[in-house]
């Protein structure tokens, strides 16, 4: 009866949410005094997921799968659950997960926690924080369920390795369909998407055009950062709408987010306001984003941001 989580991967390879929730589900299960068991969907090598707790992994590989469909990856979870008679299965915030927890939920008639950021404060009951309002504030859950669901708030409980070892045997189960018939799939190229990056560099409108976002990618390729934009820039064309961050865009969880030439909309405050450490370069200093802003600077980026590239360059140089 082991804590079930799912670890999504993308090309064969293990998103960083992956290592992220079998971290927390090896935390839970040494309350609980039992194993992990990881479900990878078309993943290569499975041997990384032993050194963050998992003890066993079930490999399900199928074509019917390489594209993503949140009906068909529930259904697959929820068999794997009822294969390893789970009672605490774990999945993360991602945009995916957002889809199919929801269903796997239903399916397994389970009670669903999501945003949550700690491990469980208690077992008996099974009581998790997470956050709410935004993350404007936190509230404390109980799941009385006999089966609970968890969705670990991106990155929130971190990588924790334990340098375990994970047995590893295939799982099939049944692929029903589900009328869904992808044509394309297209993604962004970044060299680090959004919603693995430990930093992320966002512009708004006060970069005043297309033209000059090659100082926030200079910026960003120092950092080895992603690159973001609030919803004006993508909607005027300047940036592809995969770089959208916000309440309606992709939400953000970093450990550093800087904004530059972003006034502060509260629907992009809102989509970010996860993120750790919130950095603001702004000319108007009653833009609102320095209410939010953990640091800020009052200055054209024009003239701060090369400046801070230098300096960054200047740094490294010196490592």
């Amino acid at each position: 009866m082991s804590v079930l989580v799912y670890t999504e991967s993308e090309k064969g390879a293990f998103k960083k949410v992956a290592l992220e929730v079998a971290s927390y589900a090896k935390a839970v299960a040494n309350q609980l005094g039992t194993t992990v068991t990881a479900v990878t969907i078309n993943a290569n090598d499975t041997t990384e997921l032993g050194k963050y707790g998992v003890d066993k992994v079930l490999n399900v590989n199928n074509s019917q799968l390489d594209t993503f469909n949140a009906q068909a990856y529930a259904n697959v979870l929820k068999q794997a659950v009822e294969n390893e008679n789970a009672k605490v299965v774990i999945v993360s915030s991602s945009a995916d997960s957002k889809y199919l927890a929801p269903l796997l939920a239903v399916g397994l008639n389970a009670g669903f926690a999501s945003n949550v950021v700690e491990a469980p404060t208690s077992t008996s009951p099974f009581t998790v924080k997470r956050t709410a309002f935004t993350n404007k504030a936190f509230n404390i859950t109980t799941i009385d369920t006999d089966v609970k669901l968890v969705a670990v708030s991106n990155n929130a409980f971190g990588l924790v390795e334990s340098n375990g070892n994970a047995s590893a045997e295939d799982f099939s189960p049944s692929i029903p369909e589900f009328g869904v018939n992808v044509q394309s799939v297209d993604k962004a190229t970044d060299k680090v998407t959004i919603a693995d990056a430990e930093i992320v560099v966002s512009g708004g409108r006060g970069l005043k055009g297309p033209e000059n976002w090659g100082m926030v990618e200079e910026l960003a390729d120092i950092l080895g950062a992603a690159t973001a934009c609030s919803k004006p820039v993508s909607d005027l064309g300047w940036r592809p709408h995969s770089e959208h961050v916000g309440q309606t865009g992709k939400p953000v969880a970093s450990n550093l987010y800087i904004a530059i030439g972003i006034s502060g909309a509260i629907q992009h405050l809102a989509g970010i306001n996860a993120s750790k450490v919130k950095v603001v370069i702004n000319t108007d200093a009653e833009a609102p984003f320095f209410k939010a802003a953990d640091y800020g600077v009052v200055g054209d980026a024009f003239e701060v941001v090369p400046q801070l590239i230098e300096k960054l360059k200047a740094f490294k140089a010196q490592q």
